[in-house]
């Protein structure tokens, strides 16, 4: 160790990550603590990796004397459980002395005042901001502009609609945008988001509260709606859409657009389908390698999702999986078409109740293509678990 260069030192340290880890490191010598203030790139502080009787007060000392102890972070991660809140001026000082070199600002700290996290690090060379509990207003994008911003992470974050939209406005190089449990600031009752990004490429989107959602995104390739209940979605596009995740929503009126040709991954869960209309949605991706439909209800009680159209409309489907609610005289599972899902590798059948229709379901579609051999060994297996 003695003989490496304090520059690979310094990159060896910034792979502890840990702030506490940092510390102790830098304490061995004079050349490691030389590494640590001249060529450490990465710092994380989490309350969990101090001592439970540290006060409020202690733990402002300990970041702020640390980070003062460098030069040059590209990474600041710091998270503070919600038993502390800080002042807002040691908050403000770390973001101005780190704020010139800083690539990724991870941050979750409770501030008395408020601390404004776009004013400080906008204008910047930021690429990744992860914000958590924090309040966002009145958005400049003329000035809070982030020019190199690539991924936007918002948990737990209170926010005008105007104001994410103005913010998404000011971020003309972002591809990925998470919107985790979102209290959106407004005064009308049927409030609606309007988002706007042409280089966005991934969308994680879950209870965000607003009753309509309209994406213009030409580049969306991952979109992931979970836990929202909205009037409508609707995305506006090219489509480039790969992959379409939807869990726990509840939506009157869906639209992903009439170009879906690129769909590799289509995972739908906890939701209630109109079967021809979200067919008639999907039915163009020929490329599709992954289809899931769990505990999914169907709108009309006659609706069907038969094997057939499956088999037709996806000829390299891959994955499939199956879980949904059995009922008499809709069970179609038999193929008329040429293609036997030959290329279906993984096949997962779910049930909540096993029913006197869960065994022709099954070994229905079990038949459609070649696992005869091995339908003796899944059937103890259901019989196993059934019992």
């Amino acid at each position: 160790m003695e003989n490496l260069p304090v520059e690979v030192i310094g990159n060896i340290l910034s792979h502890l990550g840990a702030a506490r880890d940092v510390m102790v490191a830098s304490a061995v010598c004079r050349k490691w603590r030389d590494a640590c203030k001249r060529h450490l790139r990465l710092l994380s502080f989490n309350s969990d990796d101090f001592p439970r009787d540290m006060t409020t007060r202690q733990l402002e000392i300990v970041i702020t004397q640390t980070i003062f102890q460098t030069m040059g972070l590209q990474c600041l991660s710091i998270h503070i459980d919600n038993s502390h809140e800080f002042s807002a001026a040691p908050v403000i000082a770390w973001l101005m002395y780190t704020r010139e070199t800083l690539r990724s600002l991870s941050y979750n700290v409770r501030t008395l005042p408020n601390v404004n996290i776009l004013e400080k690090c906008g204008r910047q060379k930021l690429e990744v901001l992860d914000l958590d509990h924090n309040t966002i207003t009145g958005v400049e994008p003329s000035y809070q502009r982030f020019t190199c911003l690539k991924s936007l992470s918002l948990r737990h974050v209170s926010i005008s609609a105007l104001d994410l939209s103005l913010l998404i406005a000011a971020c003309p190089k972002l591809e990925l945008l998470a919107l985790d449990v979102l209290e959106i600031v407004s005064s009308d009752p049927q409030s609606t988001m309007e988002l706007t990004s042409h280089t966005l490429k991934s969308l994680f989107a879950k209870s965000v509260g607003v009753d309509k959602i309209i994406l213009d995104a030409d580049n969306l390739e991952v979109l992931h709606l979970n836990a929202l209940n909205l009037d409508l979605f609707e995305l506006i596009g090219k489509g480039t859409l790969k992959h379409l995740k939807i869990d726990d929503v509840s939506v009157t009126h869906l639209d992903i657009g009439d170009s879906t040709d690129h769909l590799e991954l289509v995972d739908v869960s906890n939701f209630t389908i109109v079967w021809p209309k979200f067919y008639s949605m999907i039915s163009r991706a020929s490329n599709l390698r992954m289809l899931r439909f769990w505990g999914v209800v169907f709108d009309d009680e006659d609706e069907i999702v038969d094997s057939e159209t499956i088999a037709v409309s996806f000829p390299l489907l891959r994955h499939l999986s199956l879980s949904y609610e059995l009922r008499d005289g809709l069970l179609h599972y038999s193929l008329q078409g040429s293609s036997p899902l030959e290329n279906v590798s993984v096949l997962e059948l779910g049930w909540t109740v096993i029913s006197e229709h869960f065994g022709p379901w099954v070994f229905g579609l079990l038949l459609i293509r070649p696992y005869e051999d091995h339908l003796v060994d899944l059937f103890h297996s259901f019989s196993a678990r059934a019992a």
